[in-house]
């Protein structure tokens, strides 16, 4: 979403090869190493395509930071969630970041823009709450995401994490 280059460590490409297959068809570079992998992302993401599925398929944890990568993404998307009924609660939200997204049933399709609008938002759940994060971070301006400990509770640094990979995220 925000170019760049980073390292994961410590994983396997194999238990993530659904999720990185969707990271390269947006325009990512995946190169396995040793004890993980790198993702480059030079350009604008493409928009891509998902369907959640139980493991192996697509995990409907990432669907809410599919939905952020799309929003910014270069093309139109479809993202059509078939594990957990209401992972499109936070759409309201990002609508209010300037997304253009349109949900019916279990489908979302997402027009990419260029940017976001900072707003105040707020994360209703863990994945929400980090997706809307992230959209943050691709936002002209300041947002600010209310009730930020759902994210905590899944992701304990994350924005310890994201500083360290050169965002500019701070708690308030």
């Amino acid at each position: 979403m925000t170019q760049g280059d980073i390292k994961i460590r410590n994983t396997s490409v194999e238990h993530l090869a659904i999720p990185l297959e969707k990271l390269v068809e947006a325009g990512a570079i995946i190169t396995a190493q040793e004890s993980g992998f790198r993702v480059v992302m030079q350009d604008r993401p493409r928009a891509v395509d998902v369907s959640t599925l139980p493991y192996p398929g697509f995990p409907t944890d990432l669907q809410p930071m599919m939905i952020a990568l799309n929003s910014v993404a270069s093309g139109n998307a479809m993202v059509t969630e078939n594990v957990f009924e209401g992972r499109f609660m936070f759409v309201n939200e990002m609508l209010r970041l300037g997304a253009d997204i349109k949900t019916d049933g279990h489908h979302a399709i997402i027009h990419g823009r260029e940017r976001l609008s900072a707003a105040p938002v707020t994360a209703t759940d863990i994945r929400a709450g980090a997706a809307l994060v992230l959209a943050g971070l691709v936002s002209d301006g300041e947002t600010i995401v209310e009730d930020a400990f759902h994210v905590d509770r899944g992701y304990p640094n994350f924005a310890e994490d994201l500083c360290n990979l050169g965002a500019d995220v701070r708690r308030i």
